[in-house]
């Protein structure tokens, strides 16, 4: 066989090969907690290049999220932020049996702007009581569970009762963020995993410590539909790419803590 032969031959099996590959690229379709979208978003990104799969990603309030999948949203995988939303689900029968379990526990921190004039890395939880700190951003502790945290963390330092007047609500972490960082709100209560964002790189926090509230154990399921849509082999795949080491280690880049 003649050399160009040869390379004749593994050009039509690497274009054979791209082809059977791009027959077989899914879409996986993943509802998200605000609180992972950071990492979620570089994991997407190596999962992606790796597999040729497409992830279409919807991040929001974890307490909305488990409303949709009641009703029948097209999600393939939740990505929760609370535990208990994803135990009801499969309490429900709406999740694949045997896919639920805990992927990251979640930590909160106190943040304001670098500019803000505040000091929470030295004053922790005090800052909140400043005069000067207008408004205090945190997520809908009735939907997200980082502003159940919230909550337990002011209660747990006494400090709610002195500042109830002054927060503000957002419909999720992504949105409690925002009033801080567009200045709408002078301090927030946010997740960890927001503030080891770049984005967020123009900021200064101090971390609650793991006592002062109830555990964030952020859990996953597969979406019962994921099977009657045939997702299921890519959304498996997806799973791994998160439990796997690139993942695990994404996720502890920005604060998580792996099981």
């Amino acid at each position: 066989v003649s050399m160009q032969s040869s390379r004749q031959s593994i050009v039509v099996l690497a274009l054979a090969l791209v082809s059977v590959a791009s027959a077989r690229a899914e879409e996986v379709f993943v509802a998200a907690a605000a609180s992972m979208s950071h990492p979620v978003e570089e994991i997407i990104e190596v999962f992606e290049r790796e597999t040729g799969h497409t992830v279409r990603l919807t991040l929001g309030s974890s307490g909305n999220f488990y409303g949709q999948i009641v009703n029948g949203a097209p999600f393939d995988l939740f990505l929760s932020a609370d535990r208990s939303y994803v135990d009801r689900l499969a309490a429900e029968g709406l999740v694949e049996p045997g896919s639920l379990e805990l992927y990251a526990v979640g930590r909160i921190v106190v943040w304001t702007r670098a500019d803000s004039g505040f000091a929470p890395e030295d004053n922790g939880m005090a800052t909140l009581l400043d005069p000067a700190v207008r408004r205090i951003a945190i997520a809908n502790p009735r939907l997200a569970p980082y502003g159940m945290a919230a909550m337990d963390a002011m209660n747990y330092y006494a400090v709610y009762d002195g500042v109830a007047s002054r927060l503000v609500r957002g419909d999720n972490i992504s949105q409690a963020a925002q009033f801080v960082f567009s200045g709408a709100a002078q301090i927030g209560i946010l997740a960890l995993s927001q503030a080891r964002a770049e984005a967020m790189n123009d900021g200064v926090y101090w971390e609650v410590p793991a006592q002062a509230h109830n555990p964030i154990e952020q859990a996953m399921a597969i979406v019962a539909r994921a099977r009657e849509t045939g997702h299921l082999d890519a959304v498996r795949a997806f799973r791994n790419a998160l439990r796997g080491s690139a993942g695990r280690s994404i996720l502890e880049k920005y604060g998580f803590s792996v099981p």
